[in-house]
């Protein structure tokens, strides 16, 4: 599998009508289904050398519509993974306190510190899409917010903190089915609310405010993967993959100790 298929390019102009949301290569469930144990135990050996090596940081960040993934991605991918070492951040509405800040006040606390992985479901991009939809923003503001968001991670990443942004990419279709299974499960009401039906019909809207924070705010060293998501196996595998190859990108190592465990006797 090319991972650097999904991945968006610094300067490509992204159009999501041209990406597919279904499944793109020839992997069987089955066969993701094998690999599967042996890519988290790679996974969680790489994280445990990023927690001994205390050197450096990753931030996964998670973007998607309603019903788009998030959750059943932190779930099945990061299964198996040290707690100590991962932490999760969901961003809602802004409280009052934080709407008196700039927009990323509230973010940074959030940020990894050395040796960590932290999740962002939803994230600081929340405040160039949804603010951007809704007319709380206008293309000026949203530009700055651009040129700020780009620097907020330039900064993280002269500190050590490798950054890698996925939005999973799901179907209209994809997602009324979604909506109606939770409504059909009575295990799954709580996850349904009426608001998701509001935003579904901001569709359109949705699809030009991703297109453009995606394409602002895809470098280098920053980049964002559209990962096709209407199959949650494949979301799952691939989004796995991609962590474990930036994580070998990093190549945490194992603190070299400043004594001869040999010399050492334990009475």
């Amino acid at each position: 599998m090319k991972l650097d298929n999904y991945r968006i390019i610094e300067g490509q102009h992204l159009k999501l009508s041209e990406l597919s949301t279904e499944a793109t290569d020839k992997t069987s469930k089955e066969e993701a289904a094998v690999r599967k144990a042996a890519l988290q135990l790679q996974l969680f050996n790489l994280q445990e050398r990023l927690f001994a090596e205390d050197q450096q940081s990753l931030l996964v960040v998670l973007q998607t519509r309603d019903a788009g993934g998030k959750d059943g991605t932190i779930k099945h991918v990061f299964t198996g993974l040290n707690p100590q070492g991962v932490r999760v951040t969901g961003f809602k509405e802004p409280t009052e306190l934080e709407q008196r800040h700039d927009f990323l006040w509230r973010v940074h606390a959030h940020t990894p510190e050395t040796g960590m992985i932290s999740i962002f479901n939803r994230s600081y991009y929340e405040d160039v899409l949804v603010t951007r939809v809704h007319g709380e923003i206008g293309k000026k503001d949203t530009e700055q917010r651009f040129e700020q968001i780009r620097a907020f991670e330039k900064a993280l990443e002269s500190r050590g903190t490798r950054i890698i942004k996925f939005y999973l990419n799901i179907s209209s279709d994809e997602q009324k089915k979604r909506f109606q299974d939770r409504l059909d499960n009575p295990e799954k009401h709580w996850k349904f609310s009426q608001n998701d039906l509001n935003e579904r019909k901001f569709w359109k809207e949705y699809t030009l405010a991703y297109e453009e924070a995606i394409t602002a705010t895809s470098t280098a060293t920053a980049p964002w993967y559209v990962i096709p998501a209407d199959q949650k196996w494949f979301r799952n595998d691939l989004v796995l993959q991609i962590l474990l190859k930036t994580l070998e990108e990093m190549n945490p190592q194992f603190p070299v100790v400043d004594f001869d465990p040999k010399s050492i006797v334990i009475d």
